[in-house]
């Protein structure tokens, strides 16, 4: 009996000096390179979405805007845009309101505002286990949605000086 529980002792002894398998290293290489991939592709998503609030900023004229178009790129700061976008999604719509409504349209109706808070909402929705499983995949289609109609108005926008 003691044989046995000696013999099975030595079965699950850790050998600390050996070298680890090429399989596991290569298997640890290739999760890290596809996380370093999907870091990237995420990372240039919001480079593009930043850029597109920000050309839609540019394009409105300054006295209409609500805030500068540089602040469209403090988005990329990590938890700090979770916050933010509280302020850039509605407020691009708002700056669009007051730039349309100078202008005497009422048919471009609250240019994308209540989206964009809802956008803004599921975002922070998102960080909530089990609700992420909704508000992940919803924020992600309200985003798509605002920065349509955002780039729609952009181009209703005569470009240069006014």
């Amino acid at each position: 009996m003691l044989a046995k529980l000696l013999l099975a002792q030595q079965d699950f002894q850790f050998d600390f000096g050996r070298q680890p398998d090429a399989a596991a290293g290569g298997m640890l290489a290739a999760i890290f390179f596809a996380f370093l991939i999907v870091l990237l592709v995420v990372l240039v998503v919001y480079i593009v979405v930043c850029y597109l609030v920000y050309s839609c900023f540019q394009r409105i004229p300054s006295q209409h805007r609500q805030m500068e178009p540089w602040q469209a790129w403090l988005l990329l700061i990590p938890l700090f845009n979770i916050v933010w976008n509280f302020f850039v999604f509605p407020g691009l719509a708002k700056s669009y309101q007051s730039y349309f409504a100078e202008r005497g349209r009422t048919d471009v109706g609250d240019c994308g505002e209540k989206i964009g808070l809802w956008f803004a909402i599921c975002c922070v929705a998102s960080y909530i286990p089990c609700l992420n499983y909704v508000a992940g995949p919803a924020s992600l289609v309200l985003l798509i949605i605002f920065l349509v109609k955002a780039l729609n108005l952009k181009g209703q926008i005569p470009e240069g000086p006014m």
